[in-house]
């Protein structure tokens, strides 16, 4: 049975954030909301996370999942970034984008697209998640909470705890979320090309 936490969408109680990060370090999977919508999150080196993931949302070996990092000092570490691809993402970012780019070493090969080895990262401007990364200090691991065979993500706690309360560990309700995920960026052949249009404008990439 997952716990339920309600923290405050503008002033995270830290409390509480330290109550989610400490489930996911030790092997948790969490459901919280995002800038976009709702996500799922764990810990980037649980070997056990994709598989979790993979089982609720049905996603084959081409998903890509995505690193939701605090800022550009991290994102630095997980993906290659040129020149131009730097400044494309950071006109953007923090926001509602997730973008594709080349993997570095960093990243396990578990969680690398099987072809391209790319892999997605996001720096988001939601309060709840700065703070939840801040409190991790490194990057988690997440993928847009999409039920299979559904258009839209979830977009309220207390829908996510009823929904999943026995797969996921801890469920974090901010108030409403929007229902919108990302808009998701492939950059990694050194354009742009907009995979899905989702709560970020893609006007800058088209």
């Amino acid at each position: 049975m997952a716990r339920f936490l309600d923290i405050h969408p503008v002033d995270p109680q830290p409390r509480l954030v330290a109550q989610v990060a400490q489930v996911l370090r030790e092997g948790g999977l969490a459901a919280f909301p995002t800038d976009a919508c709702y996500s799922l999150g764990a810990h980037l080196d649980d070997p056990d996370a994709k598989a979790r993931i993979v089982a609720i949302r049905q996603v084959d070996e081409r998903h890509h999942f995505t690193l939701m990092c605090a800022d550009f000092s991290q994102l630095g570490q997980f993906v290659q970034l040129d020149n131009a691809v730097f400044r494309a993402v950071k006109a953007v970012t923090p926001g509602c984008y997730t973008f594709i780019l080349p993997a570095t070493k960093e990243v396990p090969r578990r969680l690398l697209h099987p072809k391209k080895r790319t892999v997605g990262v996001r720096i988001p401007q939601d309060p709840i998640c700065r703070a939840l990364l801040s409190e991790m200090g490194e990057p988690l691991l997440t993928s847009t909470l999409l039920m299979p065979g559904e258009e839209e993500p979830l977009g309220y706690g207390w829908e996510v705890k009823e929904r999943l309360e026995h797969v996921v560990d801890v469920v974090v309700d901010g108030d409403q979320t929007g229902c919108e995920p990302t808009t998701v960026v492939d950059l990694s052949e050194g354009y742009a090309e907009v995979l899905r249009v989702g709560s970020g404008d893609p006007a800058p990439f088209a």
